[in-house]
């Protein structure tokens, strides 16, 4: 397990978070990443067979936009 901070931009405004990342997630219900505003959970993602993440589960706490744009953003890091 990792983690590390994690800076996107949205309408000017940057918005600061906080990845998990379970490189070896082999529990069927872990996510790959779990992410946090905060100190709070507000969603994890979980890469398909081509690399994309795609939302795993969603607290419903942030804009989904917003939680495409760090899925954007991990997918650029290359995990």
């Amino acid at each position: 397990m990792e983690q590390f901070a994690l800076e996107i931009i949205k309408d000017s405004d940057k918005l600061s978070f906080d990845v998990v990342d379970y490189a070896h997630h082999e529990e069927e219900n872990r996510c790959k990443f779990e992410v946090l505003h905060k100190g709070k959970f507000i969603a994890s993602f979980e890469p398909d067979s081509r690399g994309f993440l795609h939302i795993c589960k969603n607290t419903g706490d942030v804009d989904e936009e917003i939680l495409h744009l760090i899925a954007d953003k991990l997918e650029i890091m290359n995990f």
